[in-house]
């Protein structure tokens, strides 16, 4: 799919109707709407792709059919902005700057696993480390953060059969309120 696609509009789209679809759509699949880890973690990365798709389409839009995107950083410029943005726990935005980066290097990989995981975003973090392993396997914190990932997603799994077997033997036990 294309960027006007994405968003749900024709490729004449303006400024204004990009802005207001990218605005709508995100209010529609923002992660913090959804309790379920694996429909935030579907969220989050519908989100990636609106947030890109909202880069393009604006600069088609503009007018700026050459490919130069809206916004570029670079990336230590994107990786510096993001951990700004961490230390004040706006995530989001600095998800966003990442997004924003020419290119992605090991270090991007790792912050960008680092923001997901404290979005509880468990799986997808674990891809970004196993990325920023793969690109510098000699390098410890990378290799800690995929095993952090690991193991929370492996407690998410715990956490949530545990909930789903406690909700079924409340709901098969008798009730016995009121009687004596």
């Amino acid at each position: 799919m294309n960027s006007f696609e994405i968003l749900g509009l024709p490729r004449t789209a303006t400024e204004q109707q990009v802005r207001r679809a990218y605005h709508t759509k995100v209010k529609a699949c923002h992660p913090d709407q959804f309790s379920d880890g694996q429909d935030q973690q579907k969220a989050q990365e519908q989100l990636i792709q609106l947030n890109l798709a909202y880069e393009d389409a604006l600069r088609l839009a503009m007018g700026h059919p050459d490919g130069a995107p809206v916004n570029v950083l670079s990336v230590e410029e994107a990786k510096h902005l993001a951990m700004k943005l961490m230390e004040q726990r706006r995530y989001d935005s600095a998800l966003l700057q990442l997004s924003h980066a020419e290119s992605r290097d090991d270090e991007w990989y790792y912050i960008h696993g680092r923001l997901l995981m404290n979005m509880h975003q468990y799986g997808t973090a674990h891809q970004s480390f196993r990325e920023a392993v793969r690109m510098r396997p000699d390098n410890r914190a990378y290799r800690q953060g995929a095993l952090d990932a690991a193991v929370a997603i492996k407690r998410s799994q715990k956490l949530r059969y545990r909930m789903a077997e406690w909700a079924g033997s409340f709901f098969r036990r008798p009730h016995t309120r009121g009687r004596r």
